[in-house]
């Protein structure tokens, strides 16, 4: 199981997309993301309190905390949304 949230904190790490724009952040966010200790990461990212409301035909998904490193959080999930298609 640990092995498996290592994998998944990597790979999370990896996926991030960079903006030509903002070059130098992204790769200082992906480091740090690398380099993170497994429990900030299951603070960070594993364990963010949302809302999820169905509405319609949709799912929405309401954060209700803030942290640092939501802003990675969501280019994340707007990876993953691509991959998936």
């Amino acid at each position: 199981m640990a092995s498996l949230a290592w994998t998944l904190k990597a790979w999370m790490a990896l996926a991030l997309p960079m903006s030509p724009r903002r070059k130098q952040k992204h790769e200082s966010q992906k480091r740090w993301l690398l380099r993170m200790e497994s429990r900030t990461f299951l603070n960070a990212f594993m364990r963010v309190t949302c809302r999820i409301v169905r509405q319609g035909r949709r799912l929405i998904y309401r954060l209700l905390s803030w942290n640092p490193w939501q802003g990675t959080f969501l280019r994340a999930v707007a990876a993953e949304r691509v991959l998936r298609c």
